[in-house]
């Protein structure tokens, strides 16, 4: 018995993207370009073409994409492609002997030499009567007959001949029908394509409690709207709520995380659950469902989604404690053991032990999930989910995703390389990242170039600049300066960013000196802040996140991510680094140091900007509106407290006025 050849009569390998080699969809979003690359050759010396053939979640497959030698010698083909509609695709490479460009290889070395020259020409027309037969009737086909009859024609000269089956129009109607032979094809890969919100957005995470009055301190959902218009009015796409739902008071803890709460603390909202509900309720104090919806729905009436947090735990005074027992670990004594990270311990919180009743889990987890998406959520923020069985996800997820495929899944996973990437692999949109901890040109450059390149086909970044558990080391010692260039480099380098709210206070007051703990943290109780008086005093940076929200919807290279490219500096508290999308080029340098003034000289890689290498440009700050000429190599000098960086969008118009040479 014959077994199938592992390998094709002409070898197609290490097709990319390809998760989890082939076993899991690679990820896209509608009208986001990529990239599909695959190694192709074949024995001896005659030519090889690779092309890609996408098929649409119908069914249909268009046009094949011509594929092209990435660098030549190295076998490695590529070929971009943009599928435009949401669905389940699949792709593969088609690779073929080229017997033209062959045949085109040997006339351009014997006809010259006068070798063979009449057998040369005649096996030319012969292969291009055969491609002829492939194009369709008209005067694409009468063009390649017109080769075929200048290449017998023996009243020429030889090299006249060649000439003629060489021109521009011949190559154009080649290029569009090639002549293939022995067509060898890969497996066919899926591709997952969602709504462009699973990529790219801007968000802001607020507490409606804390958004309250002087007479009632406790905000509702219907105090807490009126917030809406100014963070719509920065620019933002989504507003993230942490979770809504009754707290429990079982060991509630105090202000900055006591054990010994005081009469009146509001306790933490991810310990849900109270005899007034749980997962699908919301807390009394908050108000009612009803003014859940109205507040769902003022934001979307200023272009905003409503982001819901789904933290799978639950306070001792939770529904479920008594109605399922099943679902908690238990001590030897007979209690139930609360959740821990040593040394850390949160007495009011009981973890999910998933593996006695994992069906049970599932079916409750999706209700909850479609309860709060009748209600308008469509995005979902999971707490910790590193800290819950990654096939559980994989099965919620896929269900709610297989009725609802716009559900946007964010995972809040702060956690080793390996359970942060598969949970992306296994369904999550969206993903958190170290981002908060890569402050150093060296740093950033490493860790996104690993996000934007073979990472970027399953996993997409969202920057939070901040979070209620994470106020970093560079944001307390760095002031102002640091929140600027914090936020610039996170609405820049990832098509997803977010901010918590206080962020564009500068708030950077830490538990302790060593803490990423805030002072008096939102977490444990009620934060009021006067937003009118600090952006009347110039204490917000909220006219700088409203300009980059503003740059990010101008430019569509600001997006997306595998455009990422890194930019050489000879100064290192300087990064550089661009994105280009079709004719749209944005080019950012940013100053690291929130200290000094800092200067460098920028090295632009010039053909990734889609540039002749010696090309004059004009640059056009977006953050300042200057004006000036750039050309490989520019000095740059940026001041913290003044410009903490430079966004410049490349022109290349003429037409533009220059604000002068030099540096900007």
């Amino acid at each position: 018995m014959r077994s199938t050849p592992a390998i094709g009569r002409i070898p197609v390998r290490d097709v990319r993207p390809a998760v989890e080699c082939g076993r899991r969809p690679a990820k896209a979003v509608e009208g986001e370009t990529f990239q599909v690359s695959a190694t192709v050759f074949r024995e001896g010396h005659d030519a090889v073409a690779a092309n890609v053939v996408l098929k649409d979640p119908n069914g249909r497959t268009g046009p094949w994409t011509p594929m092209r030698e990435l660098e030549p010698g190295t076998d490695r083909w590529g070929a971009d492609v943009t599928p435009r509609e949401a669905g389940l695709w699949t792709y593969r490479v088609e690779a073929w002997s080229d017997p033209v460009t062959t045949w085109r290889r040997t006339a351009d070395i014997k006809i010259p030499a006068g070798i063979d020259t009449g057998l040369v020409l005649e096996e030319g027309a012969e292969l291009y009567e055969r491609a002829a037969a492939r194009v369709p009737k008209g005067a694409a086909r009468d063009a390649v007959l017109t080769a075929v009859d200048v290449l017998r024609d023996e009243t020429r000269q030889a090299a006249v001949r060649l000439a003629g089956a060489l021109t521009p129009e011949v190559d154009e109607v080649l290029a569009r029908h090639p002549l293939r032979e022995l067509v060898t094809a890969s497996e066919e890969l899926t591709l997952l394509v969602e709504r462009e919100r699973a990529l790219y957005g801007s968000w802001y995470e607020f507490f409606p409690r804390s958004e309250g009055t002087p007479e009632c301190p406790h905000g509702t959902f219907r105090t807490a709207a009126r917030r809406l218009p100014a963070i719509a009015a920065m620019g933002f796409d989504v507003v993230y709520l942490p979770p809504v739902h009754p707290i429990g008071r079982t060991f509630r803890k105090g202000r900055n995380n006591t054990l010994s709460p005081e009469p009146g603390d509001v306790g933490v909202p991810w310990a849900i659950g109270s005899p007034e509900g749980g997962h699908d309720a919301v807390h009394p104090a908050l108000g009612t469902l009803d003014d859940f919806d109205d507040f769902v729905a003022e934001a979307r009436s200023l272009g905003m989604e409503t982001a819901l947090d789904f933290a799978l735990q639950c306070s001792p005074d939770h529904p479920w404690v008594d109605k399922h027992p099943e679902w908690f670990h238990h001590r030897p004594d007979g209690t139930i053991a609360h959740a821990e990270n040593p040394p850390k311990k949160y007495q009011d919180i009981y973890p999910i032990a998933f593996d006695a009743d994992m069906d049970g889990l599932v079916t409750e987890t999706v209700r909850v999930l479609r309860h709060w998406m009748a209600h308008g959520v469509r995005i979902f923020r999971v707490d910790n989910p590193h800290t819950k069985p990654v096939v559980f996800w994989e099965r919620v997820i896929a269900d709610v995703n297989r009725t609802d495929p716009d559900v946007v899944f964010l995972a809040e996973a702060f956690t080793r390389p390996a359970m942060m990437h598969t949970l992306a692999q296994t369904g999550f949109q969206q993903s958190y990242t170290y981002f908060t901890w890569r402050n150093t040109k060296q740093e950033l450059t490493e860790y996104l170039t690993e996000l934007s390149g073979d990472a970027a086909s399953y996993m997409r970044p969202n920057f939070f600049v901040n979070t209620p558990d994470i106020l970093h080391a560079y944001l307390q010692q760095g002031g102002r300066p640091a929140f600027e260039v914090r936020a610039v480099l996170a609405a820049t380098l990832s098509p997803a960013w977010g901010v918590y709210s206080g962020y564009e206070l500068c708030e950077n007051t830490p538990l302790r000196r060593g803490s990423e703990e805030y002072l008096d943290s939102e977490k444990y109780q009620l934060r009021p802040r006067d937003w009118e008086t600090a952006e009347r005093e110039g204490r917000s940076i909220a006219p700088l996140i409203t300009s980059l929200n503003r740059i990010r919807r101008r430019h569509p290279a600001l997006r997306r991510l595998r455009n990422l490219r890194f930019h050489h500096t000879d100064n290192d508290a300087l990064i550089a680094y661009s994105k280009r999308t079709g004719s749209d080029t944005v080019l950012v340098v940013a100053n690291l140091d929130p200290h000094h003034t800092q200067e460098a000289t920028v090295s632009l890689d010039m053909p990734q900007l889609g540039l002749d290498r010696y090309e004059s440009v004009l640059v056009h700050d977006e953050l300042t509106g200057e004006i000036h000429h750039w050309g490989r190599n520019n000095y740059v000098r940026l001041e913290p407290g003044r410009a903490p960086a430079h966004v410049f969008h490349v022109r290349r118009s003429s037409s533009a006025q220059s604000g002068g040479s030099g540096a900007p």
